[in-house]
């Protein structure tokens, strides 16, 4: 023995050694004696597979390969990986070279795996059998999938010459790997041959059965054996109750008739995997069932059932005595697959599937938690209406598959263009060859969302073409929100009442009105059974592309493009208007202009999706998303600003918008001639934003927890600092005025930095405290401490700069807020008067006890509880001046405040140039911006027209200063010009607020037609209007030339003309007054004037001279009928 021994080389020793102690270990039954037999019995089987390679290792045993259990696979191997214990090296190479070119081969580990197959996932009752096959051993268990499964291996050791293990995924921790078993497995222990039948098995084949099933009442407890060709296979269905598939048995494949078989027992749906199409098989101790809720009866397996491979000398068919009308009886055909082209219903946009059979690979993974590849590189593949869980993990890239009953769906629109195959539970999804490749990559948006996309497809009962839109909107949306708004896993989680799922949120009002909840219920038995055949793939229609969800950068970038591709210099100025234009005003006109896009003008149309956010940069309220931000204009409703900071932080979804693009140029064109010519544009830049009412917008709440990145810069409004929940201190306000965001200078604190400091963007607001300072108790707050004085007037000037800016477009005129500061109580916090931002004179002025500078952590809230009630209805009306004040001489207050709509928006030279010429920096000019404002009062039936002026330091304007939006102007200041008119302009008290939107249609209202003598009567007169008119004469004729070849000829030859008897006839005149309505400079009275008359001489009350500008004219049609009249003679 020891000679013999001696013999072994010691590295074989050791390697048998080691298989030993595995061995026992791991695949010997738990026993106190040790199983001697096993160990040579497992040896020898190793080398035979490890010899069949047909080359001399140089031994007789794989050294370089080692035992490995389950249990390390599932603890160790975190890669994926394969085994081939019969290839040589040269071999496994050619095999990794068929994954592609583009393919990523799975790497090749020597490891020998050993274990018994089964379809128990652990030591379990029968019942627990689901149809899933395992590898174990002594460790666990481990899933595995197998190509041609022969239902004699199950519960038999086995060695795995050829397999690969996939671990699970990365993002799913909680997940196991599974195996993918290339080859037949090799038995350990020889497999014994069940012998055939001493006796022929009597069978029914598929006439005699169909034909049996009517005689259901006299079978009952009568098990038959049937007979036949394999020629439909359904998908294996799970539900609550129980799992089972339904198989068809043919006389012949393709079949005339056939007969449907339920098998559901538990032990029996392994079968599943078994079972191949065109192959023939018995199926013994076969019972007449009835299905419950439905009509007909089928033929359903027992316990006793077993399904054997049909030999015909082990089998004779059964004569049944039968009356004659049931022989006679001819049951259903099997339909037929369709060859045709897409049926199309010519009444309908309704089109009918195709139902076929294909084979295919599969080369790319669309969506694996959806169910969605690519096969063949030209069709697409839809798996979601099966149950695919356990063929999911295995689909990847160079997967081949045999489909079987698939519908095929040609121009499903919703943005798919390739035909799709999709399977519904009728169709099977066999497995033909695993994929030498490995696993990709997959992000967190792949691999996240499967239990969700079922809840479309078996709740929402949603079709195909609809099904595909809403898959790739949830992968836009995944792009827009995740990671840093939202985690995958929480964006495409499964929706149920107590926690409704955001992606299925944002979906609803567009998967509402196109297929509202309510469908029927997908009826698994009937879908398989029933004839015709009726399922959800069955039928459909060409789905035009509802909607999409764009980046916000995205939705920029197309807002810009379309903007200046709509830029046209001719269309903004109208050749007649233009042409009289000199340069400099031509260019003035083209330097602003707006471009108002709606949902509609996109193809297909946007719905605008976004994380409402207040910028601490530049105070305005901003959407964003992965891509970036977009600044915003909300109006909760018509005249009513946004006011509640709760808002920061939530999911803002809108379909009705209007996406503003203000176009600035600087041009030099020299005349109306060269306007086509883009040559001339110098410098062109636009301004983008959004603007909506909050009542068209669905709003949804973030979980706090998710917001880690989305807000970085801004603070959100929960009062709850790191100190905890119930430590802070707040004060109740009323806003009474707000002045404009601009940049300001700010006082230097004594110990400050010796630098100049620049101008920081800042806001002042005045108001009133209500009560004193309330500390947090609980989730609320406690009693208002006593004031020292109550009848101290507690009016505060609170400064917003820094991060506290952006709480700008929060804060209005007459709300209530609380304003919040986190952390433990300081005694007098709100009441500290020492800043030295701004001076004592303007608080004494204001007479505002304090001045107060709001810090960076402290948050606001919207407050609105009954006791503040009165207070809100006492100062709910926004400030307006009376007409008279407006029209007036009166400067006791030169401040007004009004509402109007806004009429037109140009830019013109900054109001005082001097002081920009004295800098001697004469290309630094800064424009100015000029509203023509129409003032919304009831005193006057024509409203009034001011201008408004805004200049540096508050340009560029705030958001939404459009023509046709209406606006409240607080505290502007009015001026008279020399020409005694009223016109506006704005200071740092100015506060501007948009009351409504500009409409999305623009109606063009006529002028209305005046006689010029209701001019002079003093009343009422609208600013713009026609009239009807004479020319009688031309007082001063002034020409702008852009080129000095004109010389005096031409000037004779217009003075010429316009003295000619031709301007005497009668013109449309339209026109605005050069003097806008005022109460400034009174109407002159008619002065007496002298007139001749022949040799009598006449006096009478001549009324002054009306100041008209002119917009346009044009022939009247009495002229141009004298004319016809005149040509005809």
């Amino acid at each position: 023995m020891a000679a013999g021994r001696a013999q072994v080389p010691s590295s074989e020793q050791a390697w048998l050694e080691d298989a030993q102690v595995f061995i026992q270990k791991t695949l010997c039954p738990a026993v106190k004696e040790p199983n001697v037999q096993l160990t040579p019995l497992v040896i020898d089987c190793v080398k035979t597979v490890w010899l069949s390679q047909g080359r001399n290792q140089g031994s007789t045993l794989p050294l370089s390969y080692s035992f490995v259990s389950v249990q390390d696979l599932k603890t160790h191997q975190r890669l994926p990986c394969c085994s081939h214990l019969s290839w040589s090296s040269s071999a496994y190479q050619a095999w990794a070279q068929e994954a592609g070119p583009n393919g990523n081969p799975l790497p090749r580990e020597q490891l020998l795996l050993l274990g018994t197959l089964t379809d128990l996932s652990a030591d379990l009752e029968q019942e627990c059998r689901n149809g899933s096959l395992y590898v174990r051993d002594n460790t666990g268990v481990l899933s595995c999938e197998l190509i041609d499964l022969d239902l004699s291996w199950l519960g038999h050791l086995f060695l795995f010459p050829r397999w690969s293990y996939l671990p699970p995924a990365r993002w799913n921790s909680s997940g196991e790997g599974h195996l993918e078993l290339w080859d037949a497995p090799v038995p350990v222990f020889p497999l014994t041959i069940s012998p055939g039948p001493v006796t022929p098995i009597p069978v029914l084949y598929p006439e005699s059965a169909s034909c049996l099933l009517r005689l259901r009442n006299k079978l009952r407890g009568v098990q038959r054996n049937l007979a036949g060709s394999l020629v439909r296979l359904s998908a294996l269905v799970k539900s609550k109750q129980k799992a089972y598939f339904i198989l068809s048995l043919g006389r012949s494949h393709p079949a005339v008739t056939h007969v449907s078989i339920i098998v559901q027992v538990p032990a029996q749906l392994v079968w599943h995997r078994a079972l191949r199409p065109g192959t023939a098989y018995v199926l013994t101790e076969l019972r007449v069932s009835k299905i419950r809720g439905q009509r007909q009866h089928v033929w359903m397996t027992s316990q006793s059932s077993r399904l054997l491979l049909l030999k015909p000398e082990c089998v004779q068919e059964l004569e049944l005595e039968l009356e004659g009308p049931l022989l006679e009886a001819d049951p259903k055909p099997l339909p037929m697959p369709s060859n045709s082209e897409d049926k199309k219903d010519p009444e309908s946009l309704v089109r009918y599937s195709r139902l076929l059979s294909y084979s295919g690979a599969v080369t790319g993974v669309l969506n694996e938690p959806a169910g969605l590849y690519e096969l063949d590189g030209q069709l697409g593949l839809c798996l979601a209406y099966q149950q695919f869980r356990g063929l999911r993990r295995v689909m990847r890239p160079g997967v081949c598959l045999q489909l079987q009953d698939v519908h095929l769906l040609q121009s499903v629109g919703g943005g798919t263009r390739r035909p799709v195959l999709a399977p519904c539970l009728r169709g099977a999804v066999l497995l033909q060859s695993f994929s030498r490749q490995k696993p990709g990559a997959h992000s967190s948006r792949q691999a996240y969302g499967a239990s969700l996309y079922e809840q479309l497809v078996w709740e929402r009962q949603l079709g195909l073409p609809l099904y595909l839109w809403a898959t790739k909107a949830l992968e836009e949306l995944a792009c827009k929100l995740c990671p840093h708004v939202l985690r995958h896993h929480q964006f495409l989680q499964h929706s149920s009442p107590g926690s409704p799922s955001l992606g299925l949120q944002l979906l609803a009002p567009t998967l509402d009105l196109l297929a509202p909840p309510g469908s029927p219920v997908r009826n698994a038995h009937n879908e398989i059974l029933e004839e015709p055949h009726h399922c959800p793939l069955q039928k459909y229609t060409r789905l035009q592309t509802p909607s999409s969800f764009p980046t916000l950068a995205t939705l920029k970038e197309e807002g810009q493009r379309k903007a200046w591709a709509s830029f046209d210099p001719k269309a903004l100025l109208p050749l007649p208007e233009a042409s009289y234009l000199p340069s400099c005003q031509l260019n003035r006109r083209l330097a602003w202009s707006w471009l108002c896009l709606l949902p509609s003008a996109f193809c297909p149309a946007q719905v605008l999706l976004g994380v409402l956010v207040a910028s601490s940069h530049k105070g305005c309220l901003q959407l964003r998303d992965q891509s970036g931000s977009l600044p915003c204009l909300l109006l909760a409703k018509h005249s009513q600003p946004l006011s509640d900071p709760r808002l920061i932080g939530c999911l803002v979804r809108a379909e009705r918008f209007q996406l503003i693009v203000e176009r600035d140029v600087r041009s030099s064109f020299p005349s109306w001639k060269e306007l086509s010519m883009p040559g001339f544009i110098q410098k062109q830049q636009a301004r983008v934003y959004v603007q909506f009412f909050l009542a068209d917008a669905l709003i949804l709440p973030v979980p706090r927890p998710c917001l880690h990145s989305a807000t970085p810069s801004t603070p959100q409004t929960d009062p709850t600092g790191p100190e905890g929940p119930h430590l802070g201190q707040s004060r109740l306000f009323l806003l009474c005025h707000k002045e404009a965001l601009m940049k300001r200078n700010f006082c230097v604190p004594p110990g400050a930095s010796p630098e100049v400091p620049k101008p920081a963007l800042s806001f002042y607001v005045l108001g009133s405290w209500l009560g004193g300072t309330q500390r947090k108790e609980g989730t609320g707050w406690g009693l208002p401490e006593p004031q020292g004085n109550d009848d101290n007037d507690q009016k505060v000037h609170l400064i917003f700069f820094g991060s506290s800016v952006r709480w700008f477009e929060f804060l209005h005129p007459g709300q209530v807020y609380r304003l919040i500061a986190p952390g433990p109580a300081t005694p007098m916090l709100f009441e500290k008067d020492g800043s030295s931002c701004i001076s004592r004179r303007p608080l004494e002025l204001a007479g505002c006890a304090s001045c107060l500078t709001v810090q960076d952590n402290w948050t606001l809230e919207l407050e609105s509880s009954q006791d503040i009630q009165d207070v809100l209805d006492a100062n709910k009306s926004l400030p307006e001046s009376s007409l008279t004040d407006l029209l007036s001489d009166n400067f006791t207050d030169s401040l007004v405040s009004f509402s109007a709509e806004i009429l037109s928006r140009t830019l013109c030279e900054p109001l005082v140039a001097s002081l920009w010429m004295k800098l001697g920096n004469t290309g630094a000019m800064r424009r100015c911006v000029k509203l023509t404002v129409a003032l919304e009062t009831a005193e006057c039936e024509f409203p009034p027209h001011l201008d408004v002026y805004i200049e540096d330091p508050h340009l560029p304007p705030s958001l939404g200063l459009l023509p046709g939006a209406r606006v409240h102007f607080s505290q502007l200041e009015k001026r008279v010009s020399r020409s005694h008119n009223v016109y506006c302009c704005f200071r740092s008290s100015t506060y501007v607020q948009v009351l409504s939107f500009p409409p999305e249609t623009t109606i063009s209202i006529p002028l209305p037609h005046i006689y010029l003598a209701e001019l002079l009567q003093g009343g009422q007169s609208p600013f713009q209007a026609t009239a009807s008119c004479h020319i009688v004469s031309v007082f001063s004729l002034q020409l702008f030339w852009s080129s000095a070849r004109v010389d005096e000829p031409m000037t004779m030859f217009l003075w010429t003309l316009c003295t000619s008897p031709s301007v005497l006839r009668p013109i449309v005149l339209s026109f605005e007054l050069e003097r806008k309505p005022s109460k400034i400079v009174p109407l002159e009275p008619p002065r007496l004037q002298r007139f001749q008359c022949g040799e009598l001489p006449f006096l009478t009350h001549v009324n002054p001279r009306l100041r008209l500008s002119c917009l346009s004219i044009r022939e009247s049609e009495y002229s141009s009928s004298l004319g016809i009249l005149a040509s005809s003679c």
